[in-house]
């Protein structure tokens, strides 16, 4: 409720690792409250059994108030379009298995809602399977989070299956009927004491955050419910804690609890607004979250209405709402104005990006937004049909504008378009929807590696192109010495032409020949690292052109740079690697494996329990790095990378060097 008792519409964004049980959750949730009337409404069935690259959008009310419930990826190599989602949250639900050995998937997603100050809660899910203690899943939990854990239930178990809950608060028992609400029982004897345990950890955590609770307990005098309930809205409004609800979403299991939760914990959208440095008054202030291309719509740009409202013809950062509509799944549904609180899909604005913040007069307004994620696999990518390049290129625009995790780059050493993001799910998810909603066949390789050549020692070349065929012919001959550079120091071309040997108007000419043959040299690649030195040379004075210097010049380099050792070169990166400290070793033997050198680890900065690995490693051993790196981590593993110097290849050439040695020979 807001103020004066105002309904208003706020916001809660479901995260969790895939096969968390997250979009279960979201559908019982939006069951739940009469939005839809079973599951895989929101994602259809394919999404609900399979999962989604996408997020899922429920408008719905619960007992009279407003929600949008946002349901994010369960994939982490969707996190940049969860925590771009997080960005319109009042609340975010951080839903997760009770299986010890998984826990740690959870760790970013805890790490950038506490970053971000983003009060969340967490749902423990499938407590109708679970294997391990509550408390033990709690103490492993906490770990991970840098906000106190407050548990607000305790399971009632039947030999090993979860039968119903305790809450501390009102210290009431519930047993469960699927797909109903549960029904009041007295507390079981048995878990007597374990209440009683529970509730005091509960109230002491509270206490660490009030004064007056903890002169109370200090006194052995027992709070009142209702004054234990404003106690935790009232924390979980500042983020000082994150209470643990349990359940089951596959059975509608603890979701009525969970409502009541979100109904009294979850801030209002002043307080979220307030949070992130908006004052109450002023111009409407709306956030672009998401952007979607589709075919019956067109573009939707899906904000959140901070501040003021919106309606359709309005005019925001100067372009005109071509609509205000509400979600649900896929559908849509129109509104004449949307007040603040509300996540609304807004119509053709074609020039607004992601991440934007919008207001009438277009004056800048500064929100919190996400650092970019740096892409980590890449796809080279071509039209299975060569006359629809325009469109992909159309295409693939508007995925990135989707999607701002993902980049299209042109590699103008390998010629090559090269789709970039954060994984091969992530890119395969791409490739799919240029199929699905582009009508284009796509096919995805791995990258050329753009390796380069240079020589290691130098040489003298004389040449002379000649040619008469009546009237003017061609000639020139030109004297040159290539000299090998320091690594990274370039091409330089010198001119030590004395006496005229050759007029002052063919040198560039010269130079423009042998930067021409750099493009490709003995080895195929690009030649880089060493200068050139015009020194003699004769001219005829009808039949000298720039033309036939230019040619003289590519003669002398093909003869002479098969004469100074060339050798291939690749590029060297610097790598660093961030993961949890027990997969530290096998980082270690992950980079000596992709021929890498070891420069140390250290722990990563503000993050308990995590180090940073730093290495040099070779690109050509970089493509699938992403993928092997998240199979050893559980999947939370990451690195960051950037060009470092160029090295001779060591061992084999390089395949297309093979290839032109063939080609030669």
């Amino acid at each position: 409720m807001g103020n004066g008792g105002k309904v208003q519409a706020r916001c809660a964004v479901l995260v969790g690792p895939y096969g968390s049980g997250k979009s279960t959750l979201t559908e019982s949730l939006a069951m739940v409250a009469g939005a839809v009337p079973r599951r895989g409404v929101l994602r259809g069935e394919a999404g609900a059994k399979h999962g989604s690259s996408d997020l899922a959008i429920a408008h719905c009310e619960y007992l009279g108030d407003r929600w949008a419930l946002v349901d994010c990826p369960g994939s982490i190599e969707f996190s940049a379009e969860t925590e771009n989602a997080l960005m319109a949250a009042d609340i975010a639900v951080v839903v997760l298995e009770p299986v010890i050995d998984r826990l740690m998937t959870v760790a970013p997603i805890l790490r950038f809602l506490d970053r971000q100050d983003i009060p969340h809660l967490l749902f423990i899910n499938k407590m109708d399977v679970a294997a391990s203690p509550v408390r033990d899943v709690l103490t492993a939990l906490q770990g991970l989070s840098a906000r106190p854990l407050v548990l607000r239930q305790v399971p009632i178990r039947d030999g090993e299956t979860v039968t119903g809950y305790v809450d501390l608060v009102s210290e009431r028992a519930y047993h469960y009927r699927p797909g109903q609400a549960s029904d009041l029982i007295k507390i079981p004897d048995k878990i007597l004491d374990r209440e009683r345990e529970a509730r005091a950890g509960m109230l002491e955590a509270l206490a660490d955050f009030d004064d007056s609770l903890l002169e109370k307990l200090l006194e052995d005098s027992v709070p009142p419910s209702d004054e234990i309930y404003k106690l935790i809205a009232k924390d979980v409004a500042q983020d000082l804690i994150v209470p643990v609800l349990l359940g089951s979403a596959e059975r509608d299991n603890g979701v009525r609890r969970l409502w009541k939760a979100l109904r009294h914990d979850a801030p209002t959208v002043e307080v979220t607004a307030g949070r992130k440095g908006l004052k109450p008054e002023g111009e409407a202030v709306l956030q672009v979250v998401k952007t979607l291309h589709a075919s019956h719509t067109g573009k939707l740009s899906i904000a959140r209405v901070w501040r003021g409202s919106v309606k359709e013809g309005q005019t925001l950062n100067g372009t005109r709402v071509g609509g205000v509509q509400h979600m649900l799944g896929g559908q849509t549904t129109k509104l004449p104005e949307a007040a603040a609180g509300e996540l609304v899909a807004l119509g053709r604005m074609d020039p607004i990006l992601t991440g934007q913040v919008l207001t009438p007069s277009g004056t800048a307004v500064k929100l919190p937004w996400p650092v970019p994620h740096e892409p980590m696999y890449g796809l080279s990518i071509s039209a299975d049909n060569r006359n629809e390049d325009v469109k992909l290129s159309g295409a693939l625009q508007k995925i990135v504008e989707e999607d701002p995790s993902l980049s299209v780059a042109h590699d103008h050493d390998t010629g090559e378009t090269v789709l970039w993001g954060q994984g091969d799910i992530h890119l395969q998810a791409a490739i799919d929807k240029l199929a699905r909603a582009y009508a284009l066949k796509v096919t995805g390789r791995k990258p050329e590696v753009p390796f380069k050549e240079t020589i290691r020692k130098g040489t003298k070349q004389h040449a002379r192109h000649k040619r008469q065929s009546g009237g003017h012919g061609q000639f020139a001959d030109v004297q040159i010495e290539i000299q090998p550079q320091a690594r990274g120091a370039g091409f330089q071309f010198h001119d030590k032409i004395v006496g005229g040997a050759v007029p002052r108007n063919y040198i560039p000419a010269v130079g423009e020949g042998v930067e021409d043959y750099l493009k490709r040299g003995p080895l195929g690649y690009p030649v880089v690292d060493l200068a050139v030195t015009l020194f003699d040379g004769t001219f005829h004075a009808v039949d000298s052109s720039d033309m036939a210097f230019k040619t003289a010049a590519r003669m002398a380099m093909t003869e002479g740079m098969a004469k100074c050792d060339p050798v291939a070169l690749e590029p060297i990166y610097r790598v660093s690697i961030s993961v949890p400290n027990d997969f530290t070793p096998k980082v270690q033997r992950l980079i000596t494996g992709r021929r890498g050198q070891l420069l140390g680890f250290d722990a990563k900065p503000d993050w308990p329990g995590w180090d940073q690995v730093e290495a040099t490693m070779p690109q050509a051993e970089m493509h699938d790095l992403i993928i092997e790196l998240r199979s050893l981590t559980l999947g939370v593993g990451s690195y960051s990378k950037r060009f470092d110097h160029l090295a001779e290849v060591r061992g084999a050439m390089p395949q297309r060097a093979d290839k032109a040695h063939a080609a030669a020979g």
